[in-house]
């Protein structure tokens, strides 16, 4: 039984995207990171299962343009997810579909993360640089009165 776990997760997770597909609604992908450490250090566990979904989710994206059926967005935390990281997610995107909604977020520092700066307008301008200059067609950043 323990190998027919995989497929039938897969299974459960075209259902879901269907359901979306098909009742207008939206599934939003908050992708932390691309690299697997990096994805570990903000936040314990593996990006695996975060960017096979994604994968299996932007299947479908033909079967329905708009309200969009797949959108992503980044937290631009500094320290951490800098215009490599989003050089590697942005590709990643664009290579599943590069017409994917893509929102790079600025970071506000609260609760466990307080001790860490805003995102700089700089670097959410270059980030939003890579990400088009990687082929993604609607790429922009989110909460821009949070940058310093």
């Amino acid at each position: 039984m323990a190998e027919l776990e995989p497929l039938s997760a897969i299974i459960c997770r075209k259902e879901a995207v269907e359901i979306s597909l098909m009742s207008g609604g939206c599934i939003k992908f908050d992708l932390k990171a691309y690299d697997v450490n990096l994805f570990f250090a903000l936040t314990g566990s593996s990006n695996n299962n975060t960017l096979n979904n994604f994968e299996i989710a932007s299947d479908y994206i033909k079967k329905r343009k708009d309200p969009p059926l797949v959108v992503a967005s980044t937290l631009l935390v500094p320290g951490y997810i800098d215009e490599k990281e989003i050089k590697k997610i942005a590709t990643f995107i664009c290579s599943c579909n590069p017409d994917i909604p893509y929102k790079l977020l600025g970071f506000h520092p609260q609760f466990y993360m307080n001790d860490f700066p805003p995102t700089s307008k700089k670097l959410a301008l270059s980030c939003l640089e890579i990400a088009k200059n990687c082929g993604l067609k609607n790429v922009d950043i989110g909460n821009k009165h949070l940058l310093i």
